[in-house]
């Protein structure tokens, strides 16, 4: 490529950028204290953390992907009136602040949530500052991200093979399940990833509605935050594992979205 003034000038624009955005994971691994790196592992809080993060994480993306799948299907092939409207509903916690996402569980789930209320009342069931109400905010703001990914492939997929299995019988629920998930599968997969790995990175909502009590609520982005102004090296340490899962998810999904690569 001839290199002109003006693509000079985006090439230098583009690698300010790549470097504004690798420069601070590059000096987290660069003051990252090596030495120190399996002792600080080792300790119990870390540890703690670390399995919360696992056990609620991977709960949040198998909810995700049990709800998600069926609602990104109802979004793909529904004509019903409204369906648009509720498409952003969806996918709004996406771009909400995280702490918002966080107060309105509490609006809806709290002991006087609309919500909540009853289920406090009636059953005696309390969610905020549990372990199941960290779950609830991973999936809050994890499912939006499978619902898109998923929506796109079924409607990349058409209706054809779909009226085809109809005419010849099939009920909706076997269309669903024979013709429509296989079809999707590599989305789902995709989708389920990214859902794993933002309901482990997952923070503003899960501390605002769940807290963060070690041995209890406490993930891993919990415990980076609250380590920052008391040990800082264990902060690098958290951070470093939560970029080591973060990137080997990526790595692993890059061909789902470099088509033709």
């Amino acid at each position: 490529m001839k290199l002109t003034r003006s693509s000079s000038l985006l090439i230098a624009f583009a690698v300010i950028a790549a470097v504004f955005l690798s420069l601070p994971l590059v000096a987290i691994f660069i003051r990252v204290p090596w030495s120190d790196l399996g002792s600080m592992l080792s300790e119990k809080s870390t540890r703690d953390a670390l399995l919360i993060s696992m056990q609620t994480s991977l709960i949040a993306a198998l909810l995700s992907c049990l709800f998600g799948v069926p609602l990104a299907w109802l979004l793909a092939r529904s004509s019903l009136r409204g369906i648009s409207m509720l498409r952003v509903v969806c996918i709004t916690p996406m771009v909400l602040p995280p702490v918002v996402g966080g107060i309105a569980l509490l609006t809806a789930f709290g002991r006087k949530g609309i919500v909540g209320q009853y289920l406090y009342d009636w059953f005696n069931i309390s969610l905020p500052f549990t372990r199941s109400a960290v779950v609830m905010a991973q999936v809050f703001v994890a499912i939006p991200f499978l619902v898109l990914a998923v929506e796109a492939s079924f409607r990349q997929s058409g209706r054809e093979l779909e009226d085809a299995a109809r005419t010849l019988g099939a009920s909706p629920s076997r269309v669903f399940f024979t013709v429509a998930l296989p079809a999707a599968r590599p989305a789902i997969v995709a989708g389920l990833a990214l859902a794993w790995a933002r309901s482990l990175g997952e923070f503003g909502a899960s501390i605002t509605f769940a807290g963060s009590f070690p041995g209890r609520t406490q993930t891993l982005p919990m415990a980076v935050y609250e380590l920052v102004s008391v040990d800082y090296r264990l902060s690098l340490v958290l951070s470093l594992v939560l970029i080591f899962i973060s990137v080997g998810v990526l790595a692993t999904m890059r061909d789902r979205w470099m088509v033709g690569r």
